[in-house]
């Protein structure tokens, strides 16, 4: 009997998984499947320990899954990649493996692995079969007219569309129980030897199963709002399924066609488009990535900005992190991420921002520092958003352009309702004043749990803009 092997990775599902379902087309071969937990190698990404547990409890989902369709999964846990390659021959050597199956990754890293794995196993007569899984289109599938990659976002958008609206990528069905029928899972999948913490399983419920039920209800209302609510943090106007993207628990094609199915006309309608805009983002920053390698060693896509003498003052960074900066907004924002391990996206430019052109602290530490903490945090879409937020990457906003974070606390959460639910210590201080709390407290003679501005934003704001204009002159 031929023995078919599915390789997962950042592909937690059965439905609409291109490997699994390719190796189930022949319904005489045994199909199993392995997951390799590569320690290690997560601690040099900087994978949050709430992302580690919400993997390990997504897998628990889907070895049932597989098992109801009588697919083993086999697990096994070593230091690195490197050593992940030891342990995937091994299990095609033992399981006498005819094929292997696998989704691509595009990480630079992830890369190397697999045209490592391939050599090894065409070393072995083993057929390798590699699949476009987590994207709507290849990488290198939408170029310029020159053939090159596109470096500004609304082309590679609108070029996207088209390339949409002629054929949509299909979808294809989770597989049939298997011949054999269904199988028992005789030893659930260990814990990994990782730090796991805690995470908010009622906002982000592990497994295919939540995610899926998360999906259809955002389709079918939610995201018609999603254009009016989705910058507003005290809302809750966002698909919170960032994580389950990341993580491969659901395909950006199900989101695709799951809002399509629910509205015929998403794709032109301004409302469903915006957060289908969204799928696009994600899309270019990891097309980018293929395109750039330079992007996986966090290097900048603007050459000169490397000339940018940025600070080094720990107690600003350690504030930042604590959320203890004296701007409300920023301090919300960054208390909810060390709480849920996410943040709401336009908190995310407005603290990015504020510790990179208010602070002038290296961009590269506040990208590490999202990774280490974010449940959904990916690569290709965390650097993308720094490099955007520093005016390093391509596409930025302009170095010039540098957010007040009054205002956007004004302009995002009028009445502090974000800011009061993170900041309880500010909860006496008025709608009027919650922005600028300080000033309340002066003006009323009040003695606030809360600092005040650790920097001053005109003069903040001025520095930056000396420190990037003698970084361009030296370029």
């Amino acid at each position: 009997m031929r023995t078919h092997l599915v390789w997962l990775r950042n592909d937690l599902r059965i439905h609409d998984n291109l490997a699994l379902n390719a190796a189930c087309r022949d319904a005489d071969a045994q199909v199993i499947a392995l997951y390799i937990a590569t320690p290690k190698q997560w601690h040099q990404h900087d994978m949050a320990p709430r992302q580690a547990a919400f993997i390990y409890e997504s897998l628990l989902e889907l070895q049932q899954s597989l098992a109801e369709r009588g697919i083993v999964l086999h697990t096994a846990q070593c230091d690195d990649f490197a050593a992940s390659l030891d342990v995937l021959m091994d299990v095609c050597k033992k399981e006498q493996v005819d094929a292997l199956f696998y989704n691509y990754q595009y990480e630079l890293n992830e890369r190397k692995r697999d045209a490592e794995a391939e050599k090894r196993l065409n070393k072995a007569d083993i057929v390798c079969q590699g699949f476009d899984d987590s994207l709507l289109l290849a990488p290198g599938s939408v170029q310029t007219g020159d053939g090159k990659m596109y470096k500004v976002y609304t082309p590679f958008s609108k070029a996207c569309v088209r390339r949409l609206h002629q054929a949509l990528p299909e979808c294809v069905a989770a597989p049939k129980v298997r011949s054999g029928g269904a199988v028992k899972v005789k030893k659930r999948v260990p814990r990994f030897d990782y730090p796991m913490d805690d995470f908010d399983r009622e906002r982000f419920p592990p497994g295919e199963t939540a995610a899926l039920k998360r999906l259809r209800h955002f389709a079918r209302q939610p995201v018609l709002d999603y254009s009016q609510q989705r910058d507003t943090p005290a809302v809750d106007g966002t698909s919170r399924l960032s994580v389950y993207l990341t993580t491969g628990v659901l395909s950006p094609r199900q989101c695709l066609h799951r809002v399509l199915k629910e509205h015929p006309r998403a794709l032109d309608n301004e409302k469903t488009f915006t957060w289908l805009n969204e799928l696009i983002w994600r899309e270019f920053y990891r097309h980018l990535m293929v395109a750039f390698p330079a992007l996986c060693r966090h290097q900048p896509f603007v050459e000169w900005t490397r000339n940018v003498d940025w600070q080094r003052n720990k107690a600003h960074f350690d504030a930042w992190k604590a959320g203890k900066t004296g701007y409300p907004i920023v301090d919300a924002a960054m208390r909810q991420m060390r709480e849920l391990g996410w943040m709401h996206n336009r908190l995310r430019m407005i603290t990015a921002s504020f510790l990179v052109k208010d602070l002038l602290i290296d961009w590269h530490e506040g990208e590490r520092y999202f990774m280490q903490n974010l449940i959904d945090g990916d690569l290709a879409a965390n650097n993308g958003g720094w490099q955007w937020a520093a005016s390093t990457g391509t596409d930025p906003v302009p170095y010039f352009r540098i957010f007040n974070p009054t205002t956007q606390g004004e302009r995002f959460d009028k009445q502090g309702e974000f800011i009061r639910q993170w900041l309880p210590e500010l909860k006496e201080v008025p709608d009027s004043d919650i922005h600028q709390p300080q000033r309340w407290a002066e003006k009323n003679h009040k003695k606030l749990d809360y600092p005040s501005p650790i920097v001053e934003h005109k003069q903040a704001r001025k520095k930056t803009l000396d420190a990037f204009e003698r970084a361009k002159r030296a370029a």
